[in-house]
């Protein structure tokens, strides 16, 4: 048994560095496999008396609940750790919020441009305090 799951393991490896060159090729073939994949959820389900609508929504919630996976999917965690942060939407930002925001993010790119500075100054020879580098 393991040998077969190393087997198809090493093969779904290789099989994605080869088709990760191809992103778009990689693209279609992943979004047809998918699809495919519904398709044929859906026609089992059809195909089962039992699976009315109300009862496969009680499985699938069920299940998605159990498994973690309902909120993530359908909420997303981004939203989630905005909202443990107590973040603002951004349509519900005021400007002065937002300005704030834009003020520290040109003083961390003012003070980026003279670490490079000091760091072009070190290739010279200079540790950018005026002392020299000893090689």
């Amino acid at each position: 048994m393991n040998r077969i799951f190393y087997f198809f393991d090493g093969l779904e490896d290789r099989i994605r560095n080869t088709l990760s060159r191809y992103p778009i090729a990689y693209a279609f073939i992943g979004g047809t496999a998918i699809v495919l994949f519904w398709r044929g959820v859906w026609k089992v389900a059809d195909a089962t008396p039992f699976l009315t609508g109300p009862v496969s929504i009680f499985i699938s919630v069920a299940v998605l609940l159990v498994t973690g996976l309902f909120v993530s999917f359908f909420i997303g965690d981004t939203i989630i750790i905005s909202g443990l942060k107590r973040e603002k939407r951004l349509d519900e930002r005021v400007a002065s919020e937002l300005k704030t925001e834009i003020d520290l993010l040109m003083d961390i790119q003012k003070r980026l441009g003279e670490i490079e500075k000091e760091m072009k100054g070190d290739k010279k020879g200079t540790f950018g305090t005026g002392g020299t580098i000893d090689n």
